[in-house]
């Protein structure tokens, strides 16, 4: 199992949209896990867990940036350093 941070940037005016909307996606391809809009250079953070990367990436590029409002995203991978 792989999780990721994916960092949106929307629209202006479309955070709430953008976060509404990616929070009721039921990805084919992994699992949405938190949905959180947030002060700061980033509007909206969503938590994201597949089986591997190549499922996470789809889930990313086929889903959640392509939301109405979504302008750019970052995605930061969870690791293991133990």
């Amino acid at each position: 199992m792989i999780r990721g941070f994916v960092l949106i940037e929307t629209e202006g005016g479309a955070t709430q949209m953008v976060g509404d909307t990616v929070r009721h996606i039921r990805s084919a391809f992994g699992k949405i896990t938190a949905v959180d809009t947030v002060t700061g250079p980033y509007d909206v953070i969503v938590q994201l867990e597949a089986e591997d990367l190549d499922h996470l990436g789809k889930a990313i590029t086929n889903e959640v940036a392509t939301v109405p409002g979504v302008q750019r995203t970052t995605t930061c991978l969870s690791v293991n350093l133990a």
